[in-house]
């Protein structure tokens, strides 16, 4: 199988620029430079210097907020990117990453359009990632067909769902908690890997 080159760069990428902002203590700063904020979107929120909006969603995945998001982050893409690299090939991986992050840019916005809360991090573009490894390596043999609704379509509901309750949930808590999570952008990026990953390994495969 050919090494998940892409994955490997783009967390080489991502370690690299968001050590540099933290061994910097430039965390705040960048988070309003780089990060994505919804009101921004909404045109209700200006800020002066910042990034264009429409960069920030991908600018946010490069900024995390200490090493243990960082961490984390990065244990997940690697893991995640190279699973799913082995059927989609590196050009499907950087797709997956780039829509994966402005789909959660946009669920975001979505769940609350004048929010000024910053978003950074890559978990956004990560979910992606998720969403088409659990789609291309979850055993889908329980799935059974709902009336008209078949098996695969079943399979795909499911897993849309669990990540959405299991996010909404975490994103409650995390609120509680004082450490509000961007659930809403988490369950965007994984409906877009859902939808993009077959797709992606019938392009890449079409012909073999």
């Amino acid at each position: 199988m050919p090494r998940p080159t892409a994955t490997l760069a783009i967390a080489a990428v991502t370690v690299v620029v968001s050590l540099a902002i933290s061994f910097l203590r430039l965390e705040d700063w960048a988070s309003i430079f780089a990060g994505f904020i919804p009101a921004r979107a909404s045109g209700t929120l200006d800020i002066y210097d910042a990034l264009p909006v429409w960069i920030t969603p991908l600018s946010a995945t490069l900024v995390h907020g200490g090493l243990l998001h960082l961490g984390f982050n990065t244990l997940m893409l690697v893991y995640a990117g190279s699973q799913t690299e082995k059927a989609v090939g590196a050009g499907g991986i950087v797709v997956l990453y780039l829509v994966g992050a402005f789909a959660a840019a946009g669920a975001q916005w979505v769940a609350g359009p004048l929010e000024q809360v910053r978003m950074i991090g890559a978990s956004g573009a990560i979910s992606a990632l998720m969403g088409a490894y659990s789609l291309l390596y979850g055993r889908n043999s329980r799935a059974r067909a709902i009336g008209p609704i078949p098996a695969t379509a079943v399979h795909v509901i499911w897993l849309a769902a669990a990540w959405t309750g299991i996010n909404l949930l975490v994103g409650l808590l995390s609120r509680g908690a004082g450490m509000p999570i961007a659930a809403a952008a988490h369950i965007g990026g994984f409906i877009a890997g859902l939808a993009l990953a077959r797709p992606l390994l019938m392009m890449r495969w079409r012909g073999a």
